[in-house]
């Protein structure tokens, strides 16, 4: 079988796909102020569209899914289309990321259908401070989400936390704690400028170092795990005697491109090599041809480029290549 190997000798098996580019939030960091203008309905890719391309992806070696956004639960029958990419031969993990407030009411049938684990977004384990982060919403559903999440059998549970300098930085210590009380897995990602550069996003930007300064003046006895169950860049770490775990995903500050393996799909139908780069192909005049969706999977591994160059942005250096001007939400985290 040919698998999906780019130029850089690094072999791809894990595609995050992209239901919908709508949110019933507003995060600071994912969406302007005044929202945004969504794709039609009608120019994304129905579910059976979507199982065609990851069959398609499967026969490569695609083995590992994530359902996301958006936010991938405002999306009719999802628990559907999990059903259908679980039945696809090759495929043999599913996993989601969501702001967990619909979550609750859809765990145990997204669980029933095949999905194995799942990512929530909480950036903060304030009310008041959720309202100003995720400018809607309530934080008390995102909880429920959670322990929903822990009572049908998700595991792991993972909480991915945007950190943003003058925003929950206070909280650091807050979340340590979590890690440490619940087996939760607690994720410090650094604020990324896709689909946006301005000044508010360099403000608001703060190394991840600060996580482990926190943890030193908590004096919290931490060491490197190199087991965690997932796909993604994170550098793991224990608190001795804890439950859980916490990770630092840090693309400005510490490149992880080196390991990518990743695909994304958008949901208006792109293959997507690499989140920060302007570069996509259109899926939709292959369908219906599994040959020609082969191919397009193999020719977005001849130009995936070798890494982003987001710390360049912030330096304010030449980028060798155009970023996509897609916010966060249009492509899928």
């Amino acid at each position: 079988m040919t698998k999906l190997t780019d130029r850089f000798g690094r072999e791809h098996d894990y595609l995050r796909i992209s239901v919908t580019d709508r949110c019933n939030l507003r995060c600071l960091y994912c969406m302007p102020e005044e929202g945004m203008e969504f794709a039609p309905s009608s120019d994304l890719l129905s579910y059976g569209q979507i199982v065609e391309v990851v069959k398609a992806g499967a026969e490569l070696g695609i083995s590992k899914l994530r359902i996301t956004g958006g936010e991938p639960l405002v999306r009719p029958g999802l628990d559907g289309l999990v059903r259908r990419l679980a039945a696809i031969p090759g495929i043999r993990d599913i996993s989601l990321t969501t702001n967990g407030v619909l979550l609750a009411d859809q765990a145990e049938a997204l669980r029933d259908a095949g999905v194995n684990r799942v990512n929530i977004s909480l950036d903060t384990l304030d009310p008041s401070r959720f309202k100003f982060i995720a400018r809607r919403g309530d934080l008390k559903r995102v909880m429920a989400g959670i322990e929903a999440s822990a009572r049908v059998g998700f595991g792991p549970i993972k909480l991915n936390c945007v950190l943003l300098k003058g925003v929950n930085e206070d909280e650091i210590a807050d979340f340590l704690r979590m890690a440490y009380e619940q087996p939760l897995h607690v994720r410090f990602i650094e604020y990324m400028p896709i689909g946006h550069a301005d000044d508010n996003w360099k403000a608001h930007y703060l190394p991840l170092s600060h996580v482990l300064e926190i943890a030193q003046e908590q004096r919290l006895e931490v060491e490197r795990i190199e087991d965690m169950l997932g796909n993604g860049p994170s550098e793991d770490y224990q608190i001795r005697g804890g439950k859980g775990s916490f990770g630092l995903i840090h693309p400005i500050s510490d490149n992880f491109c080196k390991n990518c393996n990743r695909l994304r799909l958008t949901a208006d139908g792109n293959i997507k090599p690499c989140l920060y780069w302007v570069d996509e192909l259109s899926v939709k005049s292959a369908l219906g041809n599994p040959t020609a969706l082969r191919e397009l999977y193999l020719r977005a591994m001849d130009i995936k480029p070798l890494n982003h160059e987001m710390a360049a942005k912030l330096l304010d250096e030449n980028l060798s290549h155009e970023p996509t001007a897609r916010r966060m939400s249009q492509i899928g985290g």
